[in-house]
């Protein structure tokens, strides 16, 4: 005889366990009373004890009933939860992407069509979130970071170092643009997590203190810029298609370094190796590409 009872019974008796019905257990499961009925008593009989008191119409677990069903309830979880992550695993012709929200909408995703057209077999999945994933667990192949590097267990190679620029919608003030560095911290900001500090000291002007608007999100700082709502500080990663585009203007020729720098990083399997390659060459020519359309440094 199997050491391990028939799945089927074990998740209908945690179902009327945990809702104290067999009606709402046969609901949630979308089968019959009677199916549920017959996996509870097909249970008993397997274990040799009864996990329910009949009372009346109704049910009530027995002592060992309860007991049995808070390590059942663990682990049909955990099995749920192993289900999960198999399943999320990068498929052999998917292409999974960690990166930042702001980076992947405005840098990364309007650059994709052409990693597409190179690789026709991939489809990519793009994980954004401000939070930094752990890679080692098998869901992503690859991802794009912010930060000074050496992150543990990962290889990464250093793609490119940002900068801050100072931007405004054409139509902010009316179309009257601030024309000096001082008349730029002069009107309304749209405070951002960076600081203006080094702006500030480059430019030879006080830091700014009429800020219109704080946001801790830069695609919702970028989006009330759009709207002229005030002058906002930010990377030029995030601006330059806007910048190119008309969209933003930016407000003078200083610029400072932004103090972490772009990374790319991966687990070093093997199942991912070439579709980590792939990815990483194409970024690459991609850099390479956006650099060259920036302008010269001072």
């Amino acid at each position: 005889m199997s050491t391990l009872p028939p799945l089927p019974a074990l998740r209908s008796f945690e179902a009327v366990s945990r809702l104290g019905s067999i009606t709402l257990a046969a609901d949630e499961l979308h089968v019959t009373h009677s199916a549920i009925s017959q996996q509870i008593k097909q249970l008993e009989e397997w274990l040799g004890v009864a996990l329910f008191t009949r009372e009346g119409r109704g049910l009530k677990l027995s002592e060992d009933g309860r007991l049995y069903a808070l390590q059942i309830r663990i682990g049909l979880g955990e099995i749920t939860e192993a289900t999960r992550l198999v399943r999320a695993r990068p498929r052999v012709d998917e292409v999974v992407v960690a990166v930042l929200p702001s980076f992947g909408l405005h840098w990364l995703l309007p650059r994709l069509p052409r990693f597409y057209a190179r690789h026709p077999r991939y489809r990519v999945s793009l994980r954004a979130s401000l939070d930094i994933q752990d890679l080692r667990q098998g869901l992503v192949d690859i991802g794009v970071r912010m930060g000074q590097g050496g992150w543990e267990g990962l290889a990464q190679k250093r793609l490119f170092d940002d900068e801050l620029v100072a931007v405004a919608s054409p139509a902010f003030n009316g179309g009257r643009l601030p024309q000096t560095a001082q008349e730029v911290v002069s009107g309304p900001i749209v405070r951002t997590v960076e600081s203006w500090l080094p702006w500030c000291n480059a430019a030879g002007v006080a830091e700014p203190g009429n800020h219109a608007l704080w946001i801790n999100d830069s695609n919702l700082v970028l989006e009330a810029v759009r709207l002229g709502m005030g002058v906002a500080l930010e990377r030029r990663s995030l601006v330059h298609g806007a910048l190119q585009r008309g969209d933003l203007v930016q407000l003078t020729d200083i610029r400072v370094p932004y103090p972490y720098p772009h990374w790319l990083v991966w687990p070093q399997r093997e199942s991912s190796h070439t579709k980590q390659q792939d990815f990483s060459t194409w970024i690459e020519e991609e850099i390479a590409s956006y650099l060259t359309e920036l302008p010269p440094s001072a």
